[in-house]
């Protein structure tokens, strides 16, 4: 379930998720809040900040695999073959090293989005941080 805020300050949407196995509770808590502000119900919730979220009678599973397709597709790496380790275990970086890049802002945004997806895929920290 997620409940939303129909419009914020600036007139967008705003998704704030709620989540329990007391539906009853949950209820409750969506009652109170429509009683006090003006408030959309759009039902389970799917996508949050890049992450899926798939809702069973087991628990919650939360991933990025949509998140990590559209990094690949960004770098245009979306057809190439896998690999066991993304990045060389014994690779000496350097900052002397090649030729500096004409706009350093995509190299940015990329590190920082797989930064971002470390947080369901840890094996890739250590090349992302190597790299940042």
């Amino acid at each position: 379930m997620t409940i939303t805020p129909e419009y914020s300050p600036k007139g967008e949407t705003i998704p704030n998720p709620v989540s329990s196995n007391n539906t009853r509770l949950v209820q409750r808590l969506k009652d109170t809040f429509k009683n006090k502000f003006k408030l959309k119900d759009l039902g389970d919730l799917k996508f949050f900040l890049g992450f899926e979220v798939a809702q069973t009678s087991k628990g919650i599973q939360v991933s990025q695999r949509h998140y990590a397709l559209q990094i690949l597709a960004y770098a245009g790496y979306l057809g190439c073959k896998l690999v066991n380790t993304p990045m060389e275990a014994n690779l000496k970086l350097s900052a002397e090293d090649g030729e500096p890049l004409d706009n350093p802002s995509s190299y940015r945004r990329m590190i920082g989005r797989l930064l971002y997806l470390t947080i369901t895929r840890p094996g890739l920290s250590y090349s992302a941080n190597r790299l940042s």
